[in-house]
C-alpha cells in the first residue's frame, strides 16, 4: 500500500453550498476543524458519520458535466445506498438535485441525479 485515501474533492462554484447539500444527504459536519486542510472561501469539507471526508473546491471557470455527453463527461460519480428510492428521491430533489435518467423507465434498483453543481450521483436500493 502506498497511500490512504484522505478525501474526495469535487470542483464547484460554491463550496459551502455543495457541502451543505451532501451534509443533508449523508449527515456529518461541514467545515469541521481538521489539521489536514485550511478552510476558507475557496474550500469546504464534509466529515461524514462513516468517516468519509468529501471536500469542495471553488473553480472560477467551473463547467458542470453534461451526463451522458462525452464532450463534458461525468468524470466520476458516487453511489449512495438507500432503503426507499422514492423517499430518497423526494428528499434530494427538495434539496436541489435534478433527475438525469428521466427516460420514462421504471428504475426499481437505482436512479441517476445531478447535485446542485451538476455532478452525477446515483441512489441505489440496498
Amino acid at each position: 500500500m502506498i497511500a490512504d485515501l484522505q478525501c474526495v474533492v469535487l470542483d464547484c462554484s460554491d463550496p459551502v453550498e455543495l457541502a451543505e447539500f451532501y451534509r443533508a444527504v449523508l449527515g456529518g459536519t461541514v467545515n469541521q476543524q481538521d489539521r489536514r486542510w485550511a478552510l476558507g472561501d475557496n474550500w469546504a469539507t464534509l466529515h461524514t458519520p462513516s468517516g468519509l471526508v468529501l471536500a469542495f473546491q471553488r473553480s472560477a471557470d467551473y463547467r458542470p458535466p453534461q451526463w451522458p455527453d462525452p464532450a463534458r463527461p461525468q468524470q466520476f460519480h458516487m453511489d449512495f445506498g438507500v432503503a426507499d428510492l422514492d423517499r430518497a428521491q423526494e428528499q434530494v430533489l427538495a434539496m436541489g438535485a435534478t433527475v438525469l435518467d428521466d427516460d420514462g423507465s421504471d428504475r426499481r434498483s437505482w436512479r441517476v441525479y445531478a447535485d446542485p453543481a451538476g455532478h452525477p450521483f446515483c441512489l441505489v436500493r440496498h
